[in-house]
């Protein structure tokens, strides 16, 4: 690696990398395959040149929130400690070997197993990652998603660590909690040492799909937040945030030597992310819009409007319809578009008449939270809040304009939502007792009653509107 090359490129600076989409749901279904010789597949850009680091930073394990908190000035600074060759334990620091901890030999990257990670300065959101890597006997390693550890890279021969989980093999999500979805991979797919490993990874949301050696090790599992995990802030530890909208990939370093190469990435659009929800976990739910009528829906319906498959509440109109079907414990999905100020909410066991905020057990807010007009709101009228009630985390709305995908599971007393693909929302309305304003909730411990939309001015559209029936 020409050190003096990659040492001109901005630590700040973005990589200029093609935003590639079109590969269909079906096509992620059944798998792909990395290229060779540095050369991305269809729809995917090369995040690794094969000649040297341009495009990657230092980094480690630091809560990338909290770097995005700091001032520019800071976070230059912290970054070019993590990757300034004079910096000790920086990403180029030399090493034992006379070489900095990473650099480029024969086409690959190598990392001799210390210094900081390997760390994109541009960070992503949804998205497909390919990458190869062989390492050597008694280390260990991971691939930090968003900047949050990790798919998990074993020595799976490494009777010591059998207690933690070595045993079972590489590219679970090793950091969520002990029993949960994704902790451990489903099956071991690791090639013996001195070979090259392929890993294949989806992640929509919070949502995680690992393939490795082509073998499905993770399947759509829920990444937990390291961070609020090790949080010794006794409200984070209390209600934990999710994994961040947006962050980078980064290759951790951990004590033995390990090479990269066929580094790719390919960014996921919302249409596709929300074909990809839609895909998981669809058994059992049914239709109750058409698209094309109101059957079966009752209340003030002329108040709503159906255009391109889809119900808007009209402009300066509102109310709460409902579909006519009663429900007790249920899971629903709807995809929903929000206007500027757009202000809706779905009605959550509604008796079919009154404010469904309070007469039903509460009205999960749709809402534009970031708009200005929004600046001073309560924590719990944010979207995706039981509104006046619990509140939900923010910060995972997509774009104004594009549709969001939700999912919302009510049981007895507990509620989660669930938005694109991140869980925004997960409590227990019989625990609380607090109210916005003291004002009570009288409908908040109603065992049964209707699902629906409840109105608030704004044309805010909903489609592909699904109901399952869970008592």
């Amino acid at each position: 690696m020409k050190l003096k090359t990659f040492l001109t490129v901005p630590v700040l600076a973005l990589s200029l990398m093609a935003i590639l989409t079109g590969c269909s749901t079906t096509e992620l279904e059944l798998g792909g395959s990395s290229g060779s010789a540095n050369n991305p597949p269809a729809g995917f850009t090369a995040l690794f040149n094969g000649k040297d680091l341009t495009g990657w930073r230092g980094g480690t394990t630091f809560d990338h929130r909290k770097l995005m908190e700091m001032s520019e000035a800071d976070r230059a600074e912290q970054i070019r400690k993590w990757t300034d060759p004079k910096e000790p334990k920086s990403m180029m620091e030399q090493g034992k070997t006379g070489k900095p901890h990473w650099y480029v030999e024969d086409g690959d990257l190598v990392n001799d197993g210390f210094g900081a990670y390997a760390t994109t300065e541009k960070d992503y959101g949804d998205f497909e990652l390919l990458l190869e890597y062989k390492t050597v006997p008694l280390a260990d390693s991971g691939i930090y998603l968003r900047g949050v550890p990790q798919v998990q890279i074993w020595d799976y021969t490494e009777e010591a660590k059998f207690k933690l989980g070595a045993d079972k093999g590489s590219g679970g999500l090793w950091n969520n909690a002990a029993g949960s979805p994704g902790k451990d991979p489903l099956v071991k797919a690791d090639k013996p040492f001195g070979e090259w490993n392929k890993f294949r990874i989806i992640m929509v949301g919070s949502r995680v799909t690992v393939y490795l050696n082509d073998k499905l090790v993770v399947d759509h599992a829920n990444m937990e937040n390291y961070y609020d995990k090790a949080s010794k802030d006794a409200a984070i530890k209390a209600n934990p945030r999710p994994v961040p909208a947006k962050g980078p990939i980064q290759l951790q370093t951990h004590g033995g030597e390990i090479r990269w190469r066929n580094v790719y990435i390919r960014e996921i659009g919302s249409a596709e992310a929300n074909k990809i929800l839609a895909s998981k976990g669809r058994e059992g739910f049914k239709p109750i819009f058409s698209g094309q009528d109101f059957t079966g829906w009752k209340g003030p319906v002329e108040n709503y409007e159906i255009k391109d498959s889809a119900v808007y509440c009209k402009p300066a109109k509102g109310g709460t319809i409902y579909f006519n079907e009663e429900v007790k414990d249920f899971a629903a999905r709807v995809e929903f578009q929000l206007p500027p100020g757009g202000n809706n909410g779905l009605a959550i066991r509604y008796p079919g008449e009154g404010d469904t905020a309070y007469v039903g057990v509460c009205e999960l807010q749709v809402l534009d939270t970031e708009h200005p007009k929004y600046a001073k709101l309560d924590p719990r009228q944010a979207h995706g809040s039981a509104y006046g009630i619990a509140a939900a985390h923010r910060g995972y709305l997509r774009p104004l304009g594009e549709w969001n995908f939700q999912e919302v599971t009510v049981k007895g007393s507990t509620i989660k939502v669930e938005l694109n693909g991140t869980i925004i929302l997960d409590t227990d309305l019989s625990k609380i007792t607090d109210y916005m304003a003291g004002k009570a909730h009288p409908g908040k411990d109603r065992k049964s009653g209707y699902f629906g939309f409840a109105g608030h001015n704004d044309p805010v559209g909903f489609r592909n509107v699904f109901i399952k029936h869970l008592e």
